[in-house]
């Protein structure tokens, strides 16, 4: 068997994965809308769908011959996406769809990007790293504009606590492993837009600033029509 060729960012596989994850929004929205009166069902296939998509590349990344402690271990905040994710499709809890909307929607769309990725198509890894971030982004959108849940700002108050929670969990968790999860221990070692914000500690305050911001955009215009009554309990 022959290796999987080079990833290449913006390539034509790169390309094709973005269209693909552009061409399933609204049908994705539309689901949303269609089951939106009865969306037990749809919802937990839904969230079946993601954890089949994700359980892969954590056996893969925990095999002898693939494993490093540095990559591996699911520390990422889209590892921890993928939980939500999974979670927030089972229950509806509105914290979950909370956080699911904030991160789905701002931070793993940046994955979409500019992947972290080494080998192309056809190798596992490029399989299961889109389908993941692409079901996590789509997860997001069925369930808000969907279903019509609707974030708020104590939605939005939770995901800044718990994203905070996680940064400052993952610093000493880095220090005890030798790694740098999340780039919160310190930049990446190859160029990055860390690098327009000045030297550590700073620029992970520059970066909580930022988005905490955009995040309350996102919710703002949620809250300016009338709340429809809750569909789950918090």
């Amino acid at each position: 068997m022959t290796a999987a060729a080079q990833f290449e960012t913006f390539g034509p596989s790169h390309l094709v994965m973005i269209g693909v994850f552009l061409a399933g929004i609204w049908p994705t929205v539309h689901l949303g809308r269609r089951v939106r009166e009865h969306p037990e069902r749809t919802s937990r296939w839904f969230a079946v769908v993601l954890v089949a998509a994700v359980l892969p590349l954590q056996v893969l990344d925990h095999l002898p011959q693939n494993f490093q402690l540095g990559v591996s271990l699911p520390l990422q905040l889209c590892d921890l996406a993928a939980v939500v994710t999974v979670l927030a499709l089972w229950t509806r809890n509105h914290t979950l769809v909370c956080v699911t909307y904030l991160w789905g929607l701002l931070l793993t769309p940046q994955a979409l990007a500019t992947p972290a990725l080494a080998a192309d198509f056809p190798d596992p890894r490029f399989i299961v790293f889109w389908a993941m971030h692409i079901l996590i982004v789509w997860a997001a959108l069925f369930l808000t504009f969907g279903l019509g849940h609707r974030p708020d700002w104590r939605g939005y108050r939770r995901t800044v606590l718990i994203t905070a929670t996680w940064m400052l969990l993952l610093y000493p968790t880095n220090l005890v492993l030798g790694t740098n999860y999340g780039f919160v221990n310190g930049k990446p070692s190859t160029g990055s837009m860390l690098d327009l914000m000045g030297p550590w500690p700073v620029y992970l305050l520059v970066e909580v600033l930022i988005v905490g911001t955009v995040w309350a955009l996102m919710t703002w215009p949620w809250t300016r029509r009338p709340t429809r009554p809750a569909m789950t309990a918090t």
